[in-house]
């Protein structure tokens, strides 16, 4: 089992020395070694001798001549895999298939754009935002006609705030974020924000909404940036160093529904007494369990679940933010909520950027900002193969659609005669019917969106995608690196197949072929000199002198601890077996011939006293039923060394016959240059 795991790692972990930054080198094509009409070049061999011989220099002969018969054993597998049809098989061509989707996946994204985005995120991670908003909603895919009506309204909204007008108040009236305004909710008024979202950082936000606030200075208003939402108008109230993640305790008075004047008053006075008896020494836990109204957090001291600047009221951050070391506490706080005295359990600000990118980069893969990197790289393909679109003809398809889309029931074939060019890329052309074709196949995928948009979205994604498996199939073609690459995956994969299949699962399967092997080897398993004993352990010392006479009167009638019942004396416990050298540290320290050895504190042994069945206190000693002279292992009793003896056979045959079968001829000249 052991050497499928390890060959199975040779096979699939060598992507791991790869970067992603992977140049092109230049190939030495020389053929090093010839298999019957197999030419294996220099550079494939050096690729994988180099990866795993990272420490050993070429000028090493001898390390390189013992590689090369490993590896020649290798390529004899493989070579015989493949005469089997192997890779032709369709479970090894999709495993292979998602392997090589994985590798390729870096060349899709530009690695210059993703660094760049992830220090302009752990920029942003240092500072937390309060800003307010107006939304003015949209279709992301929305025609430029309307998106350019939407961004009129919106800029007379906003020189309606930049002539002096109140932001809250607009964003009352006119936003389509609804919780800006008041709204009834369970028979009560809940008031509106007025567009305050609180503080946030960077990924609390879709990132052309977090860009856009944190490019806008504080008391601003910035453009219109337009999201998947629609269009904004941010006006930022509050740049902060960033809180991190925080702990917090609070005692908390709640403001009753529908507060008059009075009741806030009373609950001030309140809150402010009890502040006073914290500074004057009671503890806060105690006035928490007595007085705080958060019943999911009084029994626990007041104590909140860690939280970010995104998770709570602008107030209470404010607040949390001000409390300078861990257990200082805040003066009272009014939020929306009520009144709340903070105690800071705990604060952890962001690390330094080697700390913090690795769950950078994890939040990055979840988020449209990496589509930034992938769109760089189509920006170049397109450039790279000379991209060229024909709107006119993508128009005509468009009129040419019947009202049977909108049933989901359209076909290609009802535009088959429209065959025009839509665009050309790397000397391909794809014409309207080739569009359809697709087309036809996302329909269902429409939803509520109307024709024109969702026709356009999904031309724009064919596009993207023909740019995309353009560079891909050239990816073995311009990255040497890649081709070989794929070339270790697709043999590695090859060599796990059939050699689980000629060895490993064989020498489990073949009982026969087990036995056959143990019988004719069965001096390679052999015990050492054992000992059969019985060990005893006391927990009360007094009973020893007891239970040593029980033990000599057992021997002499010949009859087992268990028959005379000292295995289920309360604190006496009894283990009897058969123990070789190193088995056991007791039986180790005592003296090795028949009889009651001496007794020894249990303490002395680690692993043995677990302090739980004994105690301190506790003795061991041993009864020496007899020595066992050396003797031969039973094959039940040696399965796993026999098992894998046997997988060494196997393979050693096997490659004694793939050597007679195939003609191996490493070029000499070839070897001796490379030296």
């Amino acid at each position: 089992m052991m050497k499928r795991i390890s060959v199975k790692i040779f096979a699939f972990a060598i992507a791991a020395l790869i970067t992603l930054s992977i140049q092109a080198q230049k190939e030495d094509k020389r053929v090093l070694i010839s298999i019957d009409d197999e030419e294996i070049s220099v550079s494939e061999f050096l690729n994988v001798y180099q990866k795993n011989n990272v420490d050993t220099d070429l000028s090493d002969k001898k390390s390189l001549q013992d590689y090369l018969e490993l590896y020649i054993n290798f390529r004899l597998k493989v070579k015989e895999a493949r005469d089997l049809g192997m890779d032709t098989a369709k479970a090894f061509v999709e495993e292979l298939d998602g392997y090589r989707k994985q590798l390729a996946e870096p060349y899709f994204n530009d690695q210059e754009v993703t660094d760049e985005l992830l220090l302009e995120a752990y920029d942003r991670l240092m500072f937390d935002v309060r800003a307010s908003h107006i939304l003015i909603k949209i279709d992301e895919n929305a025609l430029p006609a309307d998106t350019l009506l939407t961004y009129k309204k919106v800029m007379v909204i906003r020189e309606r705030l930049m002539a002096g007008e109140d932001f809250a108040g607009v964003a009352a009236e006119l936003s389509d974020d609804p919780s800006a305004r008041d709204r009834q909710a369970q028979g009560q008024v809940r008031k509106g924000n007025g567009g305050d979202l609180g503080y946030f950082t960077v990924f609390d936000m879709v990132y052309p909404f977090e860009t856009g606030a944190y490019s806008t200075a504080v008391g601003e208003i910035s453009m219109p940036v337009r999201t998947s939402y629609g269009y904004h108008l941010i006006k930022v109230t509050d740049k902060q160093e960033a809180l991190g993640k925080a702990t917090v305790a609070h005692l908390y008075l709640a403001m009753p529904k529908n507060a008059t004047a009075s009741d806030s008053i009373r609950i001030e006075k309140e809150i402010s007494v009890l502040y006073q008896r914290i500074l004057e020494g009671e503890k806060f836990e105690d006035l928490v369990l007595e007085f705080s109204d958060d019943r999911g957090s009084k029994e626990k001291g007041g104590v909140l679940p860690r939280f970010g600047s995104n998770r709570m009221v602008p107030e209470f951050i404010v607040a949390v933010s001000n409390i300078q070391d861990s257990g200082d506490i805040s003066q009272p706080v009014l939020t929306s909520f009520g009144w709340h005295i903070l105690k800071l359990l705990d604060r952890q600000r962001p690390g330094d950027y080697m700390v913090e990118v690795i769950e950078l980069k994890r939040k990055m893969t979840k988020d449209t900002r990496a589509m930034k990197s992938r769109e760089t790289v189509i920006d170049r393909i397109k450039s790279d193969n000379g991209f060229k679109e024909y709107p006119e003809n993508l128009q005509e398809l468009l009129s040419a659609i019947d009202s049977s889309f909108y049933a989901r029931e359209w076909s290609a074939e009802k535009v088959a005669g429209l065959n025009k060019k839509l665009f050309q890329l790397g000397g391909n052309k794809y014409s309207q019917h080739d569009f359809a074709i697709y087309l036809e196949e996302k329909q269902t995928r429409r939803g509520t969106t109307g024709l024109e948009v969702f026709f356009y979205s999904q031309y724009s994604d064919y596009a993207n995608k023909k740019c995309i498996d353009l560079e891909d199939s050239k990816l073995e073609e311009k990255y040497p690196e890649f081709r070989l690459l794929m070339a270790e995956y697709r043999d590695g994969i090859l060599l796990f197949n059939l050699t689980d299949e000629r060895v490993w699962s064989k020498a489990v399967k073949d009982t026969l072929g087990l036995q056959e092997f143990y019988t004719d080897n069965s001096g390679n398993y052999m015990w050492g000199e054992r000992l059969e004993a019985d060990i005893i352990i006391l927990n009360d010392p007094a009973m020893e002198e007891n239970v040593r006479g029980m033990i000599s009167m057992a021997v002499e009638k010949k009859m087992s601890l268990r028959e005379i019942g000292l295995d289920t004396t309360s604190g006496i416990f009894v283990q009897s077996s058969i123990y070789a050298k190193g088995d056991n540290d007791f039986i180790d320290k005592i003296a090795w011939k028949e009889g009651l050895s001496e007794s020894i504190p249990l303490t002395k042994f680690n692993g043995l006293y677990d302090g739980r069945s004994h105690n301190e206190s506790s003795i061991i000693f041993a009864l020496v039923k007899s020595l066992r002279a050396p003797e031969a292992k039973q094959l039940n009793e040696a399965r796993g060394l026999v098992t894998s003896d046997y997988q060494n056979y196997l393979e050693e045959e096997w490659i004694r016959t793939l050597k007679a079968k195939y003609t191996v001829v490493v070029h000499e000249e070839v070897l001796e240059d490379i030296q």
